[in-house]
């Protein structure tokens, strides 16, 4: 199924990357107004909390059993290339506000914000990254399109580093919830 073989942090191989999958994140204003995220996390990168810039998941060191944090590799040049074509995280986008074609495309585009905040690097040369957009129609709401848009990117955070916290270990792929990540 849909990130079975997901995988973080493959700055030095695949055989430092953890295990990462399907995150989920929503939110529901007062009026009514639901934005929500939905990802598939398969990223070169680390997974960051946003709240905290602290690495939840990602490339480990040479031991395997604590993190190596991506920022420092790539400071230091301790990284190896990646290959193209195997690391997609793929979203998508959701509301019950009216939107039109092209201001669900900026939500889209804004939700875009939730990967830069939850997954570094992002959006490299051995990355595909995308966010699809809906809108159901269902909510006539008078809240912005900014105000939406921003909702996105911080579900989008929050359904990625959720795709790194509650994923399961598989062999040679440990999970965040493995390793003791409180460095």
């Amino acid at each position: 199924g849909a990130g079975a073989g997901a995988t973080i942090g493959k700055f030095r191989g695949s055989e430092r990357a953890m295990k990462a999958g399907i995150g989920t994140a929503s939110i529901k204003l007062q009026s009514g107004l639901t934005v929500a995220a939905l990802v598939a996390v398969n990223a070169v990168g680390d997974i960051i909390n946003p709240a905290t810039g602290r690495v939840i998941a990602g490339v480990r060191t040479e031991n395997g059993l604590e993190l190596a944090d991506a920022r420092v590799l790539l400071r230091t040049g301790e990284v190896t290339d990646a290959s193209t074509g195997e690391n997609t995280t793929i979203g998508i986008v959701a509301t019950n506000a009216i939107l039109t074609k092209t201001q669900a495309t900026k939500m889209a585009q804004m939700a875009h914000d939730g990967y830069a905040r939850a997954i570094v690097p992002v959006h490299t040369p051995f990355d595909g990254d995308t966010i699809f957009a809906m809108a159901t129609g269902n909510h006539d709401s008078t809240v912005s399109l900014t105000t939406i848009g921003a909702l996105a990117a911080d579900v989008m955070a929050k359904a990625i580093v959720r795709a790194a916290t509650q994923a399961t270990g598989i062999a040679g792929y440990p999970a965040a919830r493995d390793l003791d990540s409180t460095h």
